[in-house]
């Protein structure tokens, strides 16, 4: 038997600011686009290359959920983006403007610098060993 986690929801102010900056800037793959209602839309984009594992841009409806933006998991890195060539997307993410809130590391696992969306989420570029 085989499981995957075939999406993961992050909750953003504005679709097309998170596009803006998923595809946009971090250049992932903008999957599907789809209009559910008047105020909701199915955004899914994933990183080039990846197969399996995606994110579902859901703007937030509501305060509870504007609450979340940035801080879904609490204040820690939430999300890893992992690399083959961290030199390169290092690079490239910011030359593009990404926001990176340290200087790339080398750790026993591996390359690794945090960074931050324009939404607050922390997230790890990571080439492992």
């Amino acid at each position: 038997m085989k499981q995957i986690i075939g999406a993961i929801t992050l909750v953003v102010p504005d679709y097309d600011a998170a596009i803006a900056f998923y595809v946009g800037k971090l250049g992932f793959d903008l999957i599907e686009d789809t209009r559910l209602t008047d105020t909701k839309r199915w955004v899914l984009v994933a990183p080039k290359g990846s197969t399996e594992s995606r994110l579902l841009l859901a703007q937030a409806d509501g305060k509870a959920q504007e609450a979340a933006i940035g801080n879904q998991a609490g204040g820690r890195v939430f999300l890893f983006l992992n690399t083959d060539d961290f030199d390169r997307d290092h690079a490239a993410m910011s030359a593009s403007g990404v926001e990176f809130l340290e200087k790339p590391r080398s750790e026993s696992y591996g390359k690794v610098a945090v960074f931050r969306d324009p939404f607050g989420n922390q997230w790890d570029l990571i080439q492992h060993v």
